[in-house]
């Protein structure tokens, strides 16, 4: 029975979970283990680990941040340091120049760099509507 519970969970991890964060998949695994606990009767410990589990999960999937971070066209042009006249050459320069700094591989972070490539997307998607 473990075995089983093993490979679905390891089955929907493998379809679903692997957008998940570290944090979402710990609250998973709680809810699962406390699930299984309160169907073998062990109400006592499956509840306090289903309960928190389940709070856990719908919590991370209301807080999940916009990569985009609603940004407007203004504040891309600010993020990339970019005017309002900029040419699709001129934003790529520009965001291959901040990219190059703010890299999680550079000494960056992800949330820079995402909000980087969104400031760029955001300019480059207005361009053909001018």
């Amino acid at each position: 029975m473990i075995l089983l519970l093993l490979a679905a969970a390891a089955a929907a991890w493998w379809m679903w979970g692997r957008g998940l964060t570290r944090n979402q998949l710990v609250a998973a695994g709680s809810a699962v283990a406390g699930a299984f606990l309160l169907l073998k009767g062990a109400w006592q410990v499956g509840l306090p680990m289903f309960l928190p589990g389940i709070w856990m999960l719908v919590q991370g999937q209301t807080q999940r941040p916009d990569p985009a971070g609603r940004m407007d066209k203004d504040e891309a042009r600010r993020v990339l340091g970019v005017g309002p006249d900029a040419s699709p050459e001129e934003i790529q320069a520009a965001h291959r120049r901040l990219v190059a700094r703010v890299h999680p591989d550079q000494g960056g972070s992800a949330e820079l760099a995402s909000r980087v490539n969104a400031a760029r997307d955001i300019l480059l998607a207005e361009l053909p509507r001018r």
